[in-house]
């Protein structure tokens, strides 16, 4: 099924003006759990588990960390296939920082400080 993409510009500027979108951030889960950053407002849709609850009267954009989209087309084709208006990011997180649009904070694992004396060589 062919998925619909949206330009990083054509997203920047329907958030811009208040079009009733949903942000899906679906990035796999390294790429995700390394990052500090979000879309503006993106929900977390983690591949292969049920999607949470959407709202049906919104389009929905999808954005991974490919920049050949993959895994943000399998999960806008999933939510074409149950009835949801769905695109794709071109680019997907890589090309919207790439133009320095805005993003959203998000935590990053923090990484356990080392067990005594397991630095010394």
């Amino acid at each position: 099924m062919p998925v619909p993409r949206i330009s990083r510009e054509e997203l920047k500027q329907r958030l811009d003006t208040g079009a009733p979108i949903v942000v899906v951030d679906a990035r796999l889960k390294y790429p995700y759990e390394h990052s500090t950053v979000k879309l503006p407002g993106a929900v977390r849709v983690v591949a292969d588990a049920p999607l949470p609850s959407l709202p049906r009267d919104r389009e929905i954009v999808v954005y991974d960390s490919d920049p050949n989209e993959l895994a943000s087309t399998n999960v806008a084709a999933e939510l074409i296939r149950q009835g949801y208006r769905a695109a794709a990011l071109k680019g997907g997180i890589s090309e919207w920082l790439a133009a320095n649009l805005p993003t959203e904070t998000k935590e990053a694992p923090r990484q356990a400080p080392p067990e005594p004396g397991a630095l010394k060589g």
